[in-house]
């Protein structure tokens, strides 16, 4: 595999990511720091579970494979219809609280959007591909496709109010969805 391979790789596998990070953008209230730190935590995961996969080849991913799309189900899907209860809830509304993001929210999207990445550094294990400069490609291409998604996302959620928090929830559990039947 060369550069270019890799990199549409990391395109790829960001992919979750960037739907979770434009969805976080509309609906989290959340300084610049978590702007940042968001595409940080994803990039950082996307880029060490290939190197998880790659290291540990068989002793985790037959599980983690068999089951990867449960537990991303159960996570983006409780994540999701948490937002969209709350966006639909009327005591929130009447006193408008802005939705806050927490590092521990991020860290579980992280992994969540992440666990593809594990059977990637798999596949790796087959090829005669750098694991190290992978998955830092990896990591730099989600992050930036992440940080991007970020900023769009909150343009979005000024465009749409009090009704970004249900439309991001509903995308949190349409992937939740994809992740259980493909």
């Amino acid at each position: 595999m060369n550069f270019t391979d890799i990199i549409m790789i990391g395109i790829g596998l960001s992919m979750d990511a960037v739907a979770v990070s434009l969805t976080n953008g509309m609906v989290y209230r959340m300084g610049k720091d978590k702007k940042f730190m968001m595409p940080v935590f994803f990039g950082i995961f996307q880029g060490l579970m290939p190197l998880l996969g790659y290291f540990t080849g068989g002793i985790f991913s037959k599980w983690l494979v068999r089951y990867s799309g449960w537990i991303i189900f159960f996570i983006l899907g409780f994540l999701g219809a948490k937002m969209v209860k709350e966006g639909l809830s009327h005591e929130r509304l009447e006193k408008k609280e802005p939705t806050v993001m927490t590092y521990g929210v991020l860290f579980v999207q992280a992994i969540a959007t992440s666990i593809d990445a594990f059977a990637v550094g798999i596949a790796f294990c087959t090829t005669c591909v750098s694991i190290w400069s992978s998955s830092a490609i990896i990591c730099v291409t989600t992050f930036i496709c992440s940080f991007i998604a970020v900023l769009i996302g909150k343009k979005f959620g000024e465009f749409l109010g009090k009704k970004a928090e249900v439309f991001g929830g509903s995308i949190l559990i349409l992937l939740a969805l994809k992740a259980l039947l493909f």
